[in-house]
């Protein structure tokens, strides 16, 4: 496995989720779970031996302590999460079932971690030793001073020579709310990485042209594509996702290099428990296998096994360990004793 510490730069978030397949507001209670794009990730990878560390901001209030505990409660040094004015991030699920979908309300406005500009974080310090910094594109879609601190960050890794892995993550809605530009800020994001979280409609945004074709040669013209425009890129990874019902998804995973790609048969995922987090327990896997020394195979086999694990278990990241991984791809599902 390849040494050195992950570093991952993102909002600690508070999910308050509606009891069982309830709406929001149909009963008095609401279930808590910390997590974060970015967090989810450290978590997962924290869960599967890696020395993992978070960069953030949170309230000096019970919720902001409360995130930290139970970030770093899951293995990740937090001692680069500090105070910051503001409040906490939050959002709320409803969990769909049958032909009924889940749905999400944010409520991040003004939050420590949105107020956050470059300024508040001494990157090249943050960042020395570091083998890895994580980013996504939910921190530049916070507003304009967290997009800039995610530039920042971007441009201190690759100052320090230190590889990129950016997951596009594109929330349409946190973009509308502000005058933004996703196209030019996420294009500056993808040229400074190493390894893209993305699909063919991720790089049609950025890129600003469509792929003609379909399933499998669609997302291999868009792989190439995307390595012409952004020579620093070494690895593309993706999900395929049908919907069949709220609790059925079909889920292929690929994982794109310059000279070869891979992707997995689709596997169907039933009796969905929470599929919130389900890319970031991908992006661990893939992680994990590209930190391992794993080909394209190794690598979309094993963010294709934490993804659907991560649907069987309530909350927002994963915490499974190769074990794990090995028994999905054994194929046992009976008790393990």
């Amino acid at each position: 496995m390849t040494e050195g510490r992950l570093v991952f730069f993102g909002e600690l978030l508070i999910r308050l989720t509606a009891p069982g397949n309830e709406l929001l507001m149909q009963s008095s209670s609401l279930s808590l779970h910390v997590g974060g794009a970015e967090a989810n990730v450290a978590i997962g990878l924290a869960h599967l031996g890696h020395d993992c560390a978070m960069i953030s901001k949170v309230p000096s209030n019970a919720l902001g302590r409360g995130a930290v505990a139970a970030v770093r409660g899951a293995g990740v040094d937090c001692t680069a999460v500090t105070l910051h004015r503001g409040r906490m991030g939050l959002y709320f699920l409803s969990v769909g079932a049958g032909l009924r979908a889940s749905e999400i309300v944010y409520d991040r406005t003004g939050s420590s971690f949105a107020a956050t500009g470059p300024e508040d974080y001494d990157f090249d310090r943050l960042l020395a030793g570091a083998s890895l910094l994580h980013l996504s594109g939910i921190t530049p879609a916070l507003g304009p001073r967290s997009a800039d601190a995610a530039l920042a960050a971007a441009r201190a890794a690759k100052r320090l020579r230190v590889p990129i892995s950016f997951d596009g993550n594109y929330r349409a809605m946190l973009w509308e709310a502000w005058d933004s530009d996703p196209r030019s800020v996420l294009t500056e994001l993808i040229g400074n990485a190493d390894i893209l979280f993305g699909n063919h409609r991720d790089l049609s945004l950025v890129l600003g042209k469509a792929f003609s074709g379909d399933g499998e040669d669609r997302r291999r013209e868009a792989a190439e594509a995307g390595f012409a425009a952004f020579p620093g890129l070494r690895l593309i990874a993706s999900t395929a996702r049908h919907t069949v019902t709220a609790d059925h998804h079909r889920i292929a995973a690929r994982v794109d290099l310059r000279d070869a790609c891979h992707q997995t048969a689709e596997i169907d995922v039933t009796g969905i428990v929470d599929r919130i987090g389900a890319g970031d327990a991908f992006a661990a896997g893939v992680l994990h296998a590209y930190r391992s020394g794993g080909d394209a195979g190794a690598m979309a086999q094993s963010g294709l096994a934490l993804t659907c694990l991560k649907h069987s278990l309530p909350g927002d990241a994963s915490r499974f360990g190769q074990t794990d991984i090995d028994a999905f791809h054994g194929g046992g599902l009976d008790v393990r004793r």
